[in-house]
């Protein structure tokens, strides 16, 4: 059971037109395919107790992509290069994050989700990593195909380095904010080429927990997504 942080968004479909809790369908189809059931959770103020019985309930934590990291949650001055927030949502997932981190619970976080893990461990982000010296990330809004593919080189015995062929892969890329600071006990495995910025990030101490800053739900050959919901299925937490 692969819990998936949903997006909170306006939205339109047939003659409605609201704010909708969002799930693009690739990310369901992945890890359905990769033999998980996928569910949706839906962005809502949590204490710690709702936090504990939502994550005791799944088996992995999904955290997909979308709008900018709010800066104040690092305790930063918000740029005018910042785009849309939802500090709702942030707090949302956070939350899930510590308490997934907290009782070992297997977690993925895909471009925003990679952020959000960073953030959740007290690390920092670069709000427009143009202004920070790094390249564009983000060439072609709205797509991630063929045309959006850079190179990334990954760090030997890793996560990411245990599933892949090689050492150097061609990812697609979607984001204009990266990682700046790396929270506490996270460990750089990937920077893109050749700029050189942080583009995956694992914790170690735990059973699974990484961060891609590319969309593995769009590339065919990506074993990413497999890889975590297999890890979700090794049951080794106990329960109260």
């Amino acid at each position: 059971m692969i819990g998936i942080c949903a997006a909170l968004e306006p939205a339109s479909w047939s003659f409605w037109h609201q704010d909708a809790v969002l799930v693009a369908h690739a990310y369901a189809k992945a890890v359905r395919a990769a033999g998980g059931i996928p569910v949706a959770l839906v962005p809502e103020e949590l204490d710690v107790l709702d936090a504990r019985t939502l994550v005791d309930r799944i088996d992995g934590l999904l955290l997909i992509g979308g709008a900018d990291v709010d800066p104040a949650s690092y305790r930063a001055a918000r740029s005018p290069r910042t785009e849309g927030t939802n500090r709702l949502r942030d707090r949302f997932e956070m939350t899930l994050v510590h308490e997934a981190l907290e009782d070992d619970v297997p977690v993925l976080g895909i471009c925003r989700g990679l952020q959000i893990l960073n953030v959740a461990a007290g690390g920092t982000l670069h709000q427009h990593l143009a202004d920070a010296g790094y390249a564009e990330h983000r060439p072609l809004p709205g797509r991630l195909d063929e045309s959006t593919t850079h190179e990334v080189e990954l760090e030997p015995c890793s996560l990411l380095s245990a599933a892949s062929p090689a050492l150097r892969l061609p990812v697609n890329s979607h984001h204009h904010q990266g990682i700046a600071e790396v929270g506490a006990g996270g460990r750089v495995v990937a920077r893109s080429l050749p700029d050189g910025a942080i583009e995956a990030v694992e914790w170690p101490a735990q059973r699974y927990a990484l961060g891609v800053q590319w969309h593995p739900e769009a590339m065919e050959l990506s074993t990413t997504i497999a890889v975590f919901v297999a890890a979700a299925t090794v049951e080794t937490r106990t329960l109260a």
